[in-house]
């Protein structure tokens, strides 16, 4: 224990000695103006000697890295992403390996499975896991009279939501079902997470077979229920503090407002379930450090400083994405932090439940493969075109970026060698 301490001292005794110019800290997620100022201004207040940090748009940060890679300039110290956004960085050999990180942090209690994901199937720790977080439902109390007989709110169907939706539009003469489906909305995670892995078992694998078709299918007959306003909503917690909507899907960090300042007002649960099981999307958040960074030192306290107990816990309060070690929850917790938890903790328990990583291994494509998804929302759902048609040409879409970019299939579809295939 001795010696494990005097290294963990060692590693990050440097920052005594780094220079006053802030490690710079490139991150895609908390890029919204008002989380990135709360990163600044709560989570990195107290470290020293200060961080710069910078929010990047998911399909720039491979781009960048590269050029600086290329250019041999490097400006980034630190980088945050989730795991398919950091996944295209290792066969660059951007990535600096972090096992003197992962041995000096070991008693933060990192859980094995997240430590594993860091590894990219190598036997070199890449990113040091910092915050987790997935999708949730959130329903106004004034909803729950109206639930299907016989139902159980933590394990829904996705049959039963429809029918929710309907008894809620006759008691209101409103349709009150709500999807982040505005244009910086999440609505793409839906269908690549939940809707379709609850459906068909898989993304990629299965985008056009039969199981598909009935998902999108029984899914346009839905968004009959929908708040039509849904177009617009970019974050759900705003259109259910104003009672636009009563029932409504997001991730957790986009609902946390209204959880946290109407407690007394909102219940959270799962996403529904459908023939499959209960598809649902962990999002896990990682720091990385590339090669050639100019403060390797500064880079790796901070990463000290992002995984501390008190830091973690305080990222939960304040940024809707939680704790990755074994830091236990305070239990001064505010009701609305305890209701995203509970959902969270519902989520990854259930028995049905089927994990889908977001996608990896697309790079630059990325968008142009969430797209796709939202393409096939468009015409199907907004535009009511035959779905088996649109699948056809969707799917032919998928299957070219899955090729271009020789990225492999990733849960829930079945491991590939090469590109995964559109069946």
């Amino acid at each position: 224990m001795l010696r494990k301490t005097l290294f963990a001292l060692s590693l990050f005794a440097s920052i005594g000695a780094q220079a006053a110019d802030p490690v710079v800290f490139l991150s895609t997620q908390l890029r919204p103006l008002e989380a990135a100022q709360t990163v600044r201004t709560v989570i990195l207040k107290d470290f020293k000697p200060g961080a710069e940090f910078v929010p990047e748009q998911p399909a720039e940060l491979v781009t960048r890295l590269k050029a600086e890679a290329q250019a041999g300039k490097h400006t980034i110290s630190l980088i945050a992403g989730v795991h398919g956004e950091l996944q295209p960085l290792v066969p660059e050999g951007i990535l600096t390996p972090l096992d003197d990180v992962a041995a000096a942090l070991k008693d933060r209690g990192f859980a094995p499975d997240l430590m594993s994901l860091g590894k990219f199937g190598t036997d070199k720790q890449l990113f040091i896991p910092w915050m987790q977080a997935t999708y949730i439902m959130v329903a106004n109390k004034k909803a729950l009279p109206y639930l299907p007989k016989g139902a159980d709110i933590n394990a829904l169907t996705y049959a039963q939501l429809a029918e929710w939706g309907d008894a809620l539009q006759k008691a209101t003469g409103k349709r009150v079902l709500g999807f982040p489906a505005g244009p910086t909305g999440l609505m793409h995670r839906f269908f690549e997470g939940f809707l379709l892995p609850s459906y068909t078992g898989g993304v990629v694998t299965t985008f056009k077979s039969p199981e598909a078709e009935t998902a999108w299918t029984e899914f346009a007959a839905l968004w009959k229920f929908v708040n039509p306003n849904s177009t617009n909503i970019n974050f759900m917690q705003e259109a259910l503090m104003t009672g636009d909507v009563w029932v409504g899907f997001d991730h957790v960090a986009r609902m946390i407002d209204a959880l946290q300042k109407q407690p007394d007002d909102f219940v959270a649960f799962p996403a529904p379930a459908g023939p499959k099981g209960r598809g649902w999307m962990p999002v896990l958040v990682g720091l990385g450090i590339p090669k050639g960074a100019p403060d390797v030192a500064g880079a790796k306290a901070l990463i000290d400083h992002l995984t501390r107990a008190d830091i973690q816990i305080t990222t939960a309060k304040v940024a809707g994405f939680f704790p990755v070690t074994s830091a236990p929850l305070p239990t001064d917790l505010d009701a609305g932090n305890k209701a995203a938890v509970a959902a969270i903790q519902k989520t990854g328990a259930a028995i049905d439940g089927i994990a889908a990583l977001l996608p990896v291994g697309l790079g630059a494509k990325s968008g142009e493969f969430d797209k796709a998804f939202l393409d096939t929302f468009q015409l199907i759902v907004l535009r009511g075109q035959p779905v088996k048609a649109v699948l056809e040409k969707q799917g032919a879409t998928v299957q070219r970026l899955m090729t271009e970019t020789a990225a492999p299939c990733w849960k829930p579809d079945a491991a590939s060698t090469g590109a995964c295939q559109v069946k």
